[in-house]
Formats: C-alpha cells, sequence, structure tokens
C-alpha cells in the first residue's frame, strides 16, 4: 500500500514541473521549483518501483501528471475546456483506474 502512496506523490509531483516551467517566463526561481519538483517525483517512482511493476508504475505516474496539468492548465491559465479535451483525458484516467484494480 504504501508504494501506491508513493506513486500518487509522484504524481503530484509530476503536476510541479510544468506549472514551474509555464511560471519560470515570469519569475526564474519557478525553473528551481520545476527542477526540484522533477527529482522529488522521479525518486518517489524509484521507490514505488520496489513492488509496483513497472510499466503500471510508471503509467499511472505520467497518468496522473498529465490529468493534473490538463486540470491547472484549464483552472490557472485558462486553457480550452472543450468537449473533445475532456472526454480524451477521461480515457486516460480510465486507464489509470485500470491499471490500479488490475494489480
Amino acid at each position: 500500500m504504501i508504494s501506491w502512496i508513493y506513486i500518487f506523490l509522484a504524481g503530484i509531483c509530476e503536476i510541479g514541473w510544468p506549472i514551474g516551467l509555464k511560471l519560470a517566463i515570469y519569475n526564474r526561481w519557478w525553473a528551481v521549483f520545476a527542477v526540484l519538483t522533477m527529482t522529488a517525483s522521479g525518486f518517489l517512482l524509484f521507490l514505488a518501483q520496489k513492488t509496483i511493476p513497472m510499466g503500471t508504475a510508471y503509467a499511472v505516474w505520467t497518468g496522473i501528471g498529465a490529468v493534473g496539468a490538463f486540470v491547472v492548465g484549464i483552472l490557472w491559465f485558462k486553457d480550452p475546456a472543450t468537449a473533445m479535451r475532456i472526454i480524451s483525458v477521461s480515457f486516460i484516467v480510465m486507464g489509470i483506474v485500470g491499471l490500479k484494480l488490475a494489480t
């Protein structure tokens, strides 16, 4: 169970680095934030893979990051929230849930 907590936290950190890179155009310290969240994300993924199969861990990790960045983009950066984009990201969510249920 702890490995799933690690992978969840890694996914949350995975959301942080695109935010940091997006905001780095305004303040260079956001680039430092991006590097720190990349590092934390990778380390937590490393810990999670001790008991979660590599392919599952990687897919869930990137999925959480992708869906999280998608939501943050809509809420904070006014990215378009079209029906097709929302339907497409829902397939990612279904894949993450399916991988969790399969292990």
